[in-house]
């Protein structure tokens, strides 16, 4: 469903993701399981975003890209989330202009990507919670950036000469809130899945998850059969 006006809630979750094109997602995983593999693997990952956190937030919106692509969108979220198309510009412009909507629509707006398909709801909850004091929440990734970021009351200047795609993300973001005089609160670290040693090591996390959320052990299944056939194509 496309956005329309509605009263303004406590908590709006975003997600931030692209379209499952081969070759435009998923790049550095395609040099191993193929261009079309690596794509399929990020529509499952983004589709089982969707099932898992459909009920986090009391306001949900997938901000996709590209513009033209909504309609392979509105076929995933089926009327569980709201679609929003991403503003151009890099990065930092397309999450700077998300949150300016975001902070219209919620008093506390949580963005995560596309890229950590088993995130602990837990930690949904927490970032939510310490929004109401902070104004500023980060989850640092494994890979030198973050998985999570949300904010309340105010934009903080950190979405502008960041090196976006570097391990410098997390300490230049970092930099710029101390510089700010803005504190932050700091979520626990989790993992992307974005080259071939993060997928094993999903592979090995996924069966713990799974006892206790049916969408990841789905996730699981069709990892394995994914991999198979990569293996088969190779």
């Amino acid at each position: 469903m496309t956005t329309s006006p509605r009263p303004r809630t406590k908590t709006l979750l975003g997600i931030f993701a692209k379209h499952w094109e081969p070759g435009k997602v998923k790049t550095r995983l395609a040099h191993t399981i193929g261009e079309s593999h690596a794509a399929t693997l990020h529509a499952l990952f983004v589709a089982t975003l969707i099932e898992r956190l459909a009920a986090v937030g009391q306001r949900r919106a997938v901000a996709f890209w590209p513009p033209e692509a909504q309609a392979c969108f509105a076929g995933v979220v089926q009327d569980r989330w709201e679609l929003l198309p991403q503003d151009g510009g890099d990065l930092g412009q397309r999450m700077q202009a998300f949150f300016v909507k975001g902070l219209a629509w919620a008093e506390r707006v949580v963005l995560i990507g596309s890229d950590s398909p088993d995130l602990p709801i837990d930690t949904l909850t927490q970032a939510f919670e310490a929004l109401a004091e902070r104004d500023v929440v980060l989850g640092p990734a494994a890979d030198g950036g973050y998985y999570l970021l949300g904010i309340a009351r105010r934009i903080p200047p950190i979405f502008q000469h960041i090196a976006w795609s570097s391990r410098d993300v997390w300490s230049q973001t970092t930099a710029r809130l101390i510089a700010a005089g803005t504190a932050w609160h700091e979520l626990p670290p989790w993992y992307d899945v974005d080259k071939p040693a993060d997928l094993t090591a999903l592979r090995k996390r996924l069966p713990a998850a799974a006892k206790t959320d049916a969408a990841l052990g789905r996730l699981a299944q069709e990892v394995e059969s994914l991999l198979h056939k990569a293996r088969r194509r190779n």
